[in-house]
């Protein structure tokens, strides 16, 4: 009598280390998408290294961006003080010249002279002066040089061009300076020759 082949002895699985998930398993049950299974790695060898870490990248970016950041409030700031020390002595110079051309020069004598210059020249003086202009309502002014610097802690204006009237032109050169409010310290009304 023969006897019926034996199936062949069964051999167990080794032992495999991967990702576990606690819980219930369901049969079917799925991955979440855009995530693929990694294959288990044999016995003995090690899993996947892990994530390189990237402090020393976002170190630097934050320096980088930092430096940024300082350069350009460091630009606004100096374009923003110089450009307002610029408007404002324009505005200094059309406020006084306006004075001028409409024969108002108490007003501009009080309020835009400094205590220097109202020592060497008098109210009359200035007044004498301006009306042998014979400026009018039809003069206007156009500047050819304004420059802002600061020298001893004192702020400085000069602002240069020409009082143009119907017929002739007047040269004029003004002078403001001052630490919290300008002042006019120089000026020169004459015709251009």
């Amino acid at each position: 009598m023969s006897n019926p082949p034996l199936p062949p002895p069964q051999q167990p699985r080794p032992y495999q280390p991967g990702p576990q998930r606690p819980g219930p398993q369901r049969p079917g049950a799925q991955q979440p998408k855009g995530r693929r299974a990694l294959p288990p790695s044999p016995f003995g060898l090690p899993g996947l290294p892990p994530a390189k870490s990237r402090k020393g990248l976002w170190i630097v970016v934050g320096i980088v961006a930092g430096v940024l950041l300082l350069v350009i409030v460091g630009v606004l700031l100096l374009v923003n003080l110089v450009g307002g020390s610029t408007r404002q002595a324009g505005d200094l110079a059309d406020d006084f010249t306006r004075l001028v051309i409409a024969g108002d020069t108490d007003k501009a004598y009080n309020d835009y002279m400094d205590p220097s210059l109202k020592e060497q020249l008098s109210r009359e003086d200035f007044a004498s002066g301006v009306k042998s202009l014979q400026l009018d309502p039809s003069c206007t002014t156009a500047y050819d040089d304004l420059k802002v610097s600061t020298q001893n802690d004192n702020n400085i204006a000069d602002v240069a061009g020409l009082i143009k009237c119907q017929g002739k032109d007047i040269e004029m050169v003004y002078r403001f300076a001052g630490k919290d409010e300008l002042k006019l310290v120089t000026i020169k009304l004459r015709p251009k020759v």
